[in-house]
């Protein structure tokens, strides 16, 4: 009988242990919302009526492509957003959202988002740079390490450029605690003219140690094109960003500030667009950025206004000129580091 009774006993705990297990999972699933998620958009529409002009970067038309090539990638991103949904929603709530905070984005710009406590620290980003022109020596050591210069002062929220007084974005910008380090570069003499953005130039040069490293190809993309990233979740085989060799660096013109690799590593480290390549129902998934149906170009004035709300036009995700892009946000800065915590998609770098 004493045999019966422990047996049954152990039964009741072993129910008991699976009906907690089952009320954690339960909880977890309503602490992160994902109705809202989507991968496919209409950049290719979109871009194309825009090169000819203006800016463009083709991260998204990318996106679009590599989705249709591997039926598994828009799991993958599901889960990469999943995992960065729940840190932020477990560690980062903005105040007032209540328990069921998703990590998405609501659009008010006027949302003050907590920085993640994640523990990483300042997050040291190893580069490799490929340079890939006739003649490799075109881009000169002096032109790469003026980018990396770029990007530490991007990402640490210390360059020279300043928010305009009396915008509602005078206090958004934060320092999103990433450094990045020359690891090598490598020089190959190619004639080819143009590599599009079909990863040729990838295929050609394959990335070096993408788990460990950022690889950076400079080259002629060609169709006016500045530069395009992959998202985590892709293939490693692919994995980096492509820049324009006139694009790249702190050169001349417009775009000659270095801040299409700033906008290309962004995406790398799972931002979208400021406007999220769809109209004012379609979101780049961060509460502090407002909503929009569209990018900027130029230099705009304060306020641009589209879907009732002043647009975050000095946002290194918009398309403005390089000079008057100016910042990251909490919310931003929140997503990225998210892929870098343990189990994130870029776990793997931290401490490379």
């Amino acid at each position: 009988m004493k045999k019966v009774l422990l047996s049954m006993a152990a039964i009741a705990m072993i129910f008991t242990s699976c009906s907690e297990n089952e009320n954690e999972i339960s909880q977890d699933q309503t602490n992160v919302d994902m109705s809202d998620f989507y991968v496919y958009t209409d950049a290719d529409i979109d871009e194309s009526s825009r090169s000819a002009n203006s800016k463009s970067c083709y991260s998204m038309v990318n996106l679009n492509r590599q989705l249709n090539l591997n039926p598994g990638l828009e799991k993958k991103m599901y889960d990469v957003e999943y995992h960065t949904r729940k840190l932020i929603a477990g560690k980062g709530k903005p105040p007032g959202t209540g328990g069921g905070g998703s990590g998405g984005g609501s659009g008010d710009s006027d949302v003050d988002v907590l920085p993640i406590d994640d523990n990483l620290g300042v997050i040291n980003i190893p580069v490799y740079v490929h340079v890939v022109y006739a003649d490799a020596n075109s881009i000169s050591n002096s032109q790469i390490q003026s980018q990396i210069n770029v990007l530490n002062s991007d990402f640490s929220n210390t360059n020279v450029n300043q928010l305009p007084s009396g915008t509602t974005f005078e206090n958004d910008a934060t320092n999103a605690g990433f450094q990045f380090t020359l690891a090598g570069t490598f020089r190959h003499n190619d004639s080819r003219s143009s590599w599009g953005t079909n990863d040729a130039v990838k295929s050609a040069y394959p990335p070096v140690t993408p788990e460990t490293h950022l690889n950076i190809w400079v080259c002629n993309i060609g169709g006016g094109i500045l530069g395009y990233a992959q998202f985590p979740g892709g293939n490693s085989s692919t994995d980096g960003i492509v820049v324009g060799g006139d694009y790249f660096g702190v050169t001349s013109g417009v775009y000659g500030g270095g801040r299409t690799t700033t906008h290309e590593i962004g995406h790398y480290f799972n931002l979208r667009h400021i406007w999220g390549d769809g109209r004012c129902n379609r979101d780049d998934f961060v509460a502090d950025t407002p909503k929009s149906d569209r990018s900027n170009g130029g230099c705009p004035t304060y306020p641009t206004v589209h879907c009732k709300d002043a647009d975050m036009t000095m946002n290194y995700m918009d398309y403005t000129y390089d000079s008057c892009m100016y910042m990251f946000t909490d919310g931003q800065r929140n997503r990225m580091r998210a892929i870098f915590a343990p189990g994130g998609a870029r776990a793997s770098m931290v401490g490379s």
